[in-house]
């Protein structure tokens, strides 16, 4: 695994225990938490279904999910209706 794998990886976790496990954001319901920390997984295995996403946006939505800094300004944050 690569930084960049490595770097989507963490940020698959703390996704998944910051908003699904622990709830503690309503930012992001725990369903759509899920969704985001499955595409960080497969950003970091290489998934050819994820081809179409910028790697310096995910990248920028990680370091921005990893500090707690707005992460909802990304364009690759879940949008709700």
């Amino acid at each position: 695994m690569n930084a960049y794998g490595d770097l989507m990886l963490q940020t698959a976790r703390v996704v998944r225990m910051r908003y699904v496990r622990c709830a503690r954001d309503p930012r992001l319901s725990p369903a759509e938490a899920d969704v985001l920390a499955d595409l960080f997984e497969r950003l970091a295995r290489g998934d050819s279904g994820v081809d179409q996403i910028d790697p310096n946006e995910a990248i920028g939505l990680a370091f921005r999910i990893l500090d707690d800094d707005n992460p909802e300004f990304s364009s690759l944050w879940p949008r709700r209706p």
